[in-house]
């Protein structure tokens, strides 16, 4: 049996003034985890998210959630949605409580289920003894665990978060990653981010959004085979003429930076690295350092921004 996606969004354009923020979005969301949409700022991540959480209404194009049209039937669709903006909106004058309460009113939740979710939204996210702490007192961690509790205290299908883990220390951030992940087990959820190494440690899936157009789209193991380095440097002190590097076996082109340091271009071989040192062992080429670049990962990411949609 055909399960509807929990997101589905068709044709989304929109623009301000005369500039396309976003042009022709076509995505589709069908199961719990986690999907990284992956940008540059400005590239259209924040429209595409405020559109779909029918925060901003589109200039083109369909929005709906788990079935329901965000056009047509905007309150439905919106209660199977949690979204964190990148600056959450929270109430430095009220406590942790009062807050949570009044985001469950704004969701329409019953009174009577009220207290419960909201006790289970603070287990969940590790805030429970801050019921009663004013916001403004709560650290940049904590303040984001608040934001991420308003986000699922009604317990939605869906969960946005807006770089949800900028400006935070490298603790904090780990804190988040974790609790994001928990979440992500009951529902599918959303991750924005523009740094690359972001998405790839907590995404199951990534939508790559560049210049307002999707530009990749598919599972993070296919985005990784994708984007595995294919050049590597080595330094060697007795170096052979370019010519022997050549006859490696996966070796694609050799390129001489200095005397002894090589850049090695490869086909893929994930043997490559004991290639080389198997032969510099043979032939005497003294091989002292050697090391996969770097920045392959940044050259793809912009590979791929310059590339039609995929």
């Amino acid at each position: 049996m055909m399960h509807k996606p929990i997101v589905k969004i068709e044709g989304l354009s929109h623009r301000y003034s005369r500039a396309w923020a976003i042009r022709d979005i076509n995505m589709e969301i069908s199961s719990t985890g986690i999907v990284g949409l992956l940008g540059s700022n400005g590239a259209g991540k924040s429209t595409t998210m405020n559109i779909l959480c029918g925060a901003l209404n589109q200039t083109e194009g369909r929005v709906y959630i788990d079935g329901i049209s965000m056009q047509e039937q905007p309150e439905e669709a919106k209660k199977l949605i949690g979204f964190l903006p990148q600056n959450p909106p929270l109430y430095m004058e009220l406590t942790v409580d009062e807050y949570l309460l009044y985001c469950a009113g704004l969701r329409l939740m019953s009174k009577e289920k009220m207290p419960s979710a909201i006790r289970e939204a603070k287990e969940r996210c590790g805030i429970d003894h801050y019921s009663t702490r004013l916001i403004r007192n709560l650290s940049g961690g904590y303040r984001q665990r608040v934001g991420i509790a308003q986000a699922i205290v009604h317990k939605p299908r869906l969960v946005v978060l807006d770089e949800p883990t900028n400006g935070l220390d490298p603790n904090q951030i780990i804190e988040v990653r974790a609790l994001i992940r928990e979440i992500a087990q009951e529902r599918a959820v959303i991750f924005s981010s523009h740094i690359l190494s972001e998405v790839q440690i907590l995404c199951n899936e990534i939508r790559m959004i560049e210049a307002g157009r999707i530009v990749f789209s598919d599972s993070m193991e296919a985005f990784n085979n994708y984007a595995e380095p294919h050049s590597m440097l080595v330094y060697l002190e007795n170096p052979p003429p370019a010519i022997e590097l050549q006859k490696l076996e996966g070796v694609t082109r050799v390129d001489f930076l200095t005397e002894r340091q090589i850049r090695l271009y490869f086909n893929g071989d994930h043997e490559i690295a004991e290639h080389v040192v198997a032969a510099s062992i043979q032939h005497g080429w003294r091989l002292r350092e050697i090391g996969f670049d770097k920045s392959a990962l940044d050259e793809i990411f912009k590979q791929l921004s310059s590339q039609p949609n995929n």
